[in-house]
This record gives structure tokens, sequence and C-alpha cells, in this order.
């Protein structure tokens, strides 16, 4: 079994319970809804009535948004977030109310002083910016049509007034602040100029306006020249330290290396660069004539080596002249390269000081160009604000003049009527959840088996009457057929058949159940024994129209015989044992020797006993009773007993050491109780068909019966 369905603090509905929620309270929900429903028709109808006019305005952004400079832009369309919001304040704002009070008299129309007319009119004024557009309506909604448009119409034309008027004030303003900070500039400027032509005449410099050389002409500057010195300077440096490089190497060299060497200088007095290779080449062809076999004093090797031998005087000789010619250069360099030195630290100097002078003029001329641009810029700005003043354009225009409205637009019946429907509904359901969250009575077989861990003997529907009286086979006796049979299977010992049925409280239909169950035992050939112990308010004898004036009491306190205080009814198998005189002790009584013998006699002379009794919670006789006989039922009204009160029920019959056989689920609408209504179709299946003559019931044969007790097990007589 699912776990869920074994906690009683289960909360989750399935959407069948919620509609069987519905269906059990509905008249809680119906009665919420009317209740509501007339609240809201009796409101709408005592709500006065308003009548609602409207205008519609156009807005425009700001004519004069000035920018003076560039990158000081705006919102182009002139609107901010909180554009229209501020709209709608200023329409209502005191300013704008005055006028409209003051136009039309509102303070003698309305009898009222000028700080309450003010209070009333913004109430009853609302504007809204139509979504997407530049639009403003303006509604004014009060109980005369005529008043409404009027006071829409002023409002417009006090808003667009205003507005106008305020504008105007902002574009004179504005203008008057630009003409003065023209003249400012112009002086400025003035001032600017003054100086600068004074740094130009001490400087003596050539300034013919913004050019490419910052502004000065004649020739190379200082630091151009400067500039210049140096990298001479630096190139001078470089040609003397190659020179010391070769002069260097020539003096470590000698031989055919020293040769090599002296060839590849790139010199213009270098001799050797042709003697070398001439002289590579003789010394190969004496060694080639060597070679060939000739000797040593050949004439050709002789002539040959002659001829080589003066080329190398020739190269040595060479190799002198070149290092003396570059000791030469190297000192007209050195000399060079003094003289270069003196001459760049002057030039530099002379920059230095140059720049220092020229400080003073470069700002000086910055400020000048600076001001006189931004002077320019101020003018064309004041000429294109006094060519756009000229230029006249509406703040406000009005689409959409005001009319007197011929129906009035609150209260609108409709809609307060859905909404009444709408809430009576929702309340109705809401306080019928809530009643049902707060019942707790019995509602279901789950409820009594899980509370009192015994079983459901049969489920009584609704409006049950009494079956002996009803002519032919009726439906609802199935139920106490089941209740019969339950009781039958649900009894350990075939012996317990003395039963008392019990209830919580009263009127729970405990005295019905009993009349009908022992009318099916009856009929099913059981001898049954009605007692009505209920000495309290006894019920019993109603059923049967009987006198209860001898009966239980009487016996229990005289010594009548038990065939005096037995009346048979007018059916078969049924007897009835009244209630007797009521006594003033009824406990005391139950509660005695011979009401325990009265139970064993009868136990033994029908075959079941079924005794009346008070309701337990109440009185003490049910208890002892309980204590008296073999089996206890309990009998509970379906969603009346609650489920504290149905367990103390059970514990009161176990105290007294009671055995309880089940519970009995009576008076339960199977029409609105889903879960039951299987019931009624199992009902409906035994009900004779129709025009199947119906069955006699035992009350019309047996209605002359003589009244007779049956003996006691053991006499002659056999029961069954």
């Amino acid at each position: 079994m699912n776990s869920a369905a074994n906690n009683p603090s289960e909360a989750a509905l399935h959407a069948v319970d919620y509609w069987q929620v519905v269906k059990n309270r509905y008249g809680i929900i119906l009665l919420t809804f009317l209740l509501v429903f007339m609240t809201a028709l009796v409101i709408t109808y005592v709500m006065p009535k308003k009548y609602e006019a409207s205008t519609t305005l156009q807005v425009r952004p700001k004519t004069h948004s000035m920018q003076v400079f560039q990158g000081m832009s705006r919102d182009p369309s002139g609107m901010s977030a909180s554009f229209f919001p501020t709209e709608f304040e200023v329409i209502k704002a005191q300013k704008t109310l005055d006028i409209v009070i003051d136009d039309l008299e509102l303070m003698n129309r309305w009898g009222a002083d000028r700080e309450t007319v003010r209070g009333r009119l913004a109430g009853i004024i609302d504007a809204e910016n139509i979504r997407g557009t530049d639009l403003i309506e303006i509604r004014v909604r009060t109980s005369s049509a005529q008043d409404a448009r009027m006071i829409a119409e002023r409002v417009s034309e006090a808003y667009r007034s205003r507005r106008t008027k305020l504008e105007s004030q902002r574009t004179e303003q504005a203008l008057a602040e630009l003409r003065d900070a023209v003249q400012k500039q112009e002086d400025s400027v003035e001032d600017k100029r003054k100086t600068l032509t004074t740094i130009i005449r001490n400087q003596e410099l050539i300034y013919r306006g913004l050019s490419h050389n910052g502004g000065r002409e004649g020739g190379l500057s200082s630091d151009d020249e400067a500039r210049m010195a140096a990298l001479s300077f630096a190139e001078l440096s470089e040609q003397k330290i190659m020179l010391d490089s070769q002069i260097e190497t020539l003096l470590k060299y000698d031989g055919d290396q020293l040769m090599t060497y002296a060839a590849g200088l790139q010199l213009p007095e270098n001799i050797i660069r042709a003697l070398h290779p001439q002289y590579l080449e003789g010394k190969r062809s004496l060694d080639a004539l060597k070679l060939g076999g000739l000797g040593e004093r050949h004439p050709n090797v002789k002539q040959q080596r002659e001829m080589v031998e003066g080329m190398r005087r020739d190269l040595d000789e060479g190799v002198v002249a070149l290092r003396e010619t570059l000791r030469a250069q190297l000192e007209l360099a050195t000399e060079q390269l003094a003289r270069l030195k003196e001459q760049m630290d002057e030039k530099k100097s002379r920059a230095v000081q140059q720049g220092i002078g020229l400080h003073g003029f470069d700002d000086a001329k910055a400020e000048f160009e600076t001001s006189q641009r931004l002077l320019e810029q101020l003018k064309i700005k004041l000429v294109g604000e006094e060519m756009q003043r000229r230029i006249t354009e509406n703040p406000i225009i009005i689409h959409a003049e005001p009319f007197e409205s011929q129906g009035a637009v609150s209260p609108n019946i409709p809609l307060n009527l859905a909404l009444g429907a709408v809430v009576g509904l929702i309340f109705g359901v809401g306080i019928a959840f809530f009643l049902e969250y707060l019942d707790t009575s019995v509602k279901t077989l789950e409820d009594v088996e899980r509370y009192l861990q015994v079983p459901v003997l049969a489920v009584i529907p609704k409006d049950v009457g009494v079956l002996y009286k009803q002519s032919g086979m009726s439906p609802d006796a199935e139920a106490y057929r089941i209740l019969r049979t339950n009781i039958e299977f649900n009894r350990k010992n075939p012996e317990d058949n003395a039963i008392t049925v019990v209830s919580g409280g009263a009127g729970e239909g405990k005295s019905t159940t009993l009349v009908n169950l022992a009318y099916i035992c009856a009929q099913g050939g059981y001898t049954t024994l009605m007692i009505d112990a209920d000495l309290r308010r006894p019920r019993l004898h109603t059923f049967f129209d009987i006198n209860n004036s001898v009966g239980l009491t009487n016996y229990l306190t005289t010594e009548l015989m038990l065939e005096d205080v037995i009346l048979q009814t007018p059916v078969d198998n049924l007897y009835f044992m009244p209630s007797g005189i009521l006594p003033a002790d009824a406990a005391g009584i139950l509660n005695s020797r011979r009401m325990s013998e009265l139970i064993q006699d009868v136990k033994q002379r029908f075959d079941l006993v079924l005794i009346d009794s008070p309701p337990i919670l109440g009185v003490s006789d049910a208890s002892v009773l309980a204590s008296e006989v073999d089996l206890t039922m309990i009998v509970v009204q379906h969603r009346k007993l609650p489920r504290n009160m149905l367990m103390r029920v059970k514990q009161a019959v176990e105290n007294v050491g009671g055995h309880v056989i089940g519970v009995v689920l009576n008076n339960v609408d199977v029409r609105s109780d889903s879960q039951y209504q299987y019931y009624t179709s199992y009902y409906t299946y035994y009900a004779p068909a129709e025009g199947q003559p119906a069955v006699p019931t035992s009350a019309n044969q047996a209605e002359k019966a003589p009244a007779s007790v049956p003996p006691k097990s053991g006499s002659d007589e056999d029961l069954y």
C-alpha cells in the first residue's frame, strides 16, 4: 500500500476531491456568491454617476535646447524618460489650476476656499501619454457633464498658455546669456591679441597667423641648426674611428698579409690596389718557369725574379705612403671634429636660449587662436538662435476638443457586476475549502477505519425511512442486508447475539438503524428482539405506535414475567420490549443483576437481541449496556461527528470491557458524495423491475398474528 495513503496528515487532494468539496458545500458557495453579488449591486446602485470629458494635446519638446559647442549634443527628440511624467505634474500644478479656478470662478460655483477647490480639481483631473506618440490625453471626471467639458477645455488652455510663456522666457534668457558671452569673448580675444603682439615685437618674430611651421617664418630655427651640427659631428666621429682602426691594422700586419689588407682599403691614393694583383701574377709566372725545369740562373728566371722584387719594393713603399696618408687624414679629422664640437655646443646653447624666449610666444599664440575659434562659434550660434526665434512654433497643439458626454462613465455597471460575480464565486469557493479544512467530522470510510481501526459495516443512504412501513421492496433495504451480513461475518462467536447500538450524540439515527436492521433480520428468518433501553428519550415505541407505559423498567423493578413486557410487532419474527416508565436513576437500574439476567435470558430465547441506548458521550447508560452485551455497534452520522469525538466513543466502550464490532455510517448523501454512488447503483440493481408485482411484506401477512414469546432454547419447541 502506498505510504502516502496511510499518512494521517495527507493534504493533497485529487481533482475529484476538489469537485466533491464544491458539491458538498454548494449552499455556502451559493450564499456567499449571492451576498457578494448583491453587495456589488447595491454599491453600484448607490454610487454617484460621473461624467467624463477629454482633450488630446500634442506636446512638442522644448524649442530652445541650445547646443553652443559640438560634442555637447542632447537627445535629438528633446525628450527624456521623465519628460511626460513632468508634464503631467505641470498640468496639475498649482499655477495651472489657479488659472482654471479664476477663469471658471469655481470658488463661487463650488462654495469653497481656493485650497479646497484646488485639491478637488486636482483629484478629478488625470493625464496620460498615448503610447508610442507625443500625444497627451487630459481627462476630467465629475458629476456634471457640462463642468467636465468646461474644466477639460480650460485645463488644456491654461497648460498651453503656461508652456508657451515659459518657452518664450527661456528663449529670451538664453539669447541674453549668449549675447553676454559673445561680448565677453570679444574682450578676451582683444586682450590676448595685444599680449601676442608685444611678444612678437620683443622676440623680433614674424607671425602671419596659423602656419605649418608654428606661425613663425625666417629660415632655419636654432633648433634645426643644432640638430644638423649634431648630425655632422656624429658623422665625423665615425670617420675618425674608422681611420684609427685602419692605421692600427696596418701597423699590426706585415708581409703578404699586410699587402692583402692594404689592397682592400678604399682610398683615393692607394696604389697598392693596382700593384698587388700584378705582383701576385708575377710570382705565379716565376713559379711556373721554375716548374718548367728552368734553373735559377736561367735568363728568363732571373728577369722574372728581378721584376717581382721590383714590384715588391714598390709595394713596401706604397704601404709606407699609405700609412702617412692615413695619419694625415686622421689629424685633419681630429681638427675638424674639435671645431665642429665647438660649433655644436654653441648652436645648442643658442637654441636653448631661443626656446626659452619663444615659450611665452607659443603659449600666447595658442590662447589667442583658441579664444578666436570660440568667439567664432559663439557668433554663429547667436545668429542661428536669433533666426530660430523669428520662426514661431507653438509647443502645444490641441487635436481634440472636449465635448459633453451623453452617458455616465462611472459606475461601470457591467464591470462592477462581473467583478462582484467573480469575487463572490472566489470567496464562496475559498470559504467552502476553508470550512472543509476546519471540518474534522467523519467524511469517508477511510476516516473511520483509519482512526478507529474497526470495519465499516454498512453505509446507509440519506433520508431512509422505516422499512416495514414501505410497500413493496425498497432499494434502501439492501444497505441493511449488507449490515446484517457483515455482522454475521464479523462476530467471532456465533453465540454473541446481544448487540447494543450506540452513538456519540443525539440525532445520529441509531434508533432508526436499529428498527430497520431488526426488520431485515426478521425478514431473513431470525427471531429478533428489540429492547428500548434508552431510558432518557425512548423512541422505538413510536415506530410501531405502541404504548410504552409497561416495559423494561417495570420488569427490572417488579416481579413481572418476561412475557408481560415483550410484545410482538406486526412483523413476523420481530418482538419489542418498550422502555417502560422512565426512572430517576436509569444507570442504576440498568447496572443491576436483574438486567444481566434479562440479557442472558433473551439471548437464549431469541436469535438476535438489539438494544437501543442513549448517546454514550452524554450519559453513562450506554457504557453500562456495552459492558453487559456481547457486541457494540456504533452509528455515526456522515459529516457530523468530529474525529476526536468518534475516538472517544470507541474508547468509552472499550473502557468498560465492551467489544466494538464495527461502525454504521449513516445518513450519507450518495448523490453528492461520488465515492458512495456505487452503493446507489448496487441497491437499484436489486430493486424490483418496473411492472413486477411487489412481494407482500411480512407486516401484511402477520397483521393478525397472536403475540407469543418464544420459549427458551431448552424447551420442546424448536425455533430453527
